[in-house]
């Protein structure tokens, strides 16, 4: 199913989460600067690869609250917490505008969890392996809670 099918072709940001080690929770931290072709500034994930930046929707992290669990924005380890927005359905390639000048391109959806998680092992199930999607960073710029996020190109 395309964005197109969907109607759901822009949303906002809820969350935007660093963390200074890998495999750990990250912090909302409000506002942050996304640097081009490297991801968001001082988060431990950034770097010269194509998962430069996360996103995980307000509406998948529902899901597992729905299940019981008191999981919130960065517990999923995702960079941008979106609402809104049909993350699960964009396709690889599709192009993403956050704010004035964030130009982000879906290079992944979902990843493989080599080890299970601490939501795994209390829910059952984890929606940041076939949910959360991955982005390299076209333009660089400033992102903060409230920005708008849209698909700017569906491939």
């Amino acid at each position: 199913m395309s964005v197109r099918a969907t109607g759901r072709k822009k949303g906002k940001i809820l969350a935007v989460n660093i963390s200074s080690t890998k495999g750990s929770q990250k912090k909302n931290v409000e506002r942050a600067h996304i640097v081009e072709e490297f991801g968001i500034k001082d988060d431990a994930h950034a770097g010269q690869w194509h998962r430069q930046v996360s996103l995980l929707a307000h509406e998948s992290i529902q899901k597992i609250k729905d299940l019981g669990l008191d999981v919130g924005y960065g517990d999923f380890a995702e960079n941008l917490t979106t609402q809104g927005l049909d993350l699960v359905h964009l396709p690889v390639g599709a192009r993403l505008k956050i704010g004035p000048s964030v130009i982000l391109e879906v290079t992944q959806i979902g990843k493989e969890c080599h080890t299970r998680c601490a939501i795994y092992y209390q829910a059952g199930t984890c929606v940041m392996p076939t949910e959360g999607i991955f982005a390299r960073v076209l333009s660089g710029g400033p992102v903060q809670v409230g920005d708008s996020i849209e698909v700017i190109k569906n491939r």
